[in-house]
């Protein structure tokens, strides 16, 4: 047998890595969901609905970031982004 043993483990980084995933994938969602509304716009809209479509893809892309140097509370940036997509979305198309 081996006199090496395995470390323990360290349970705190693993909470923090688990949160930090769980928090990418909840803004990642959203973050998807807000693209696909801008396809929509971008498909089925005019021409305002093409630049409020741009508009709110890099608004979606700077929420990103926002949401990503937030922590748990991250997916609130994202999540209005969605939300006023979703508004222009209905109002342009």
């Amino acid at each position: 047998m081996s006199e090496h043993s395995a470390p323990a483990m360290d349970y705190a980084e693993h909470e923090r890595t688990y949160e930090g995933f769980i928090n990418f994938s909840k803004i990642g969602t959203i973050v998807v969901l807000t693209v696909v509304l801008c396809l929509i716009m971008f498909a089925f809209g005019g021409t305002s609905a093409t630049i409020l479509g741009w508009v709110m893809m890099i608004a979606n892309i700077v929420a990103l970031a926002v949401g990503m140097a937030m922590g748990a509370k991250g997916w609130i940036p994202a999540a209005a982004v969605f939300v006023l997509t979703g508004i222009l979305a209905i109002l342009t198309v």
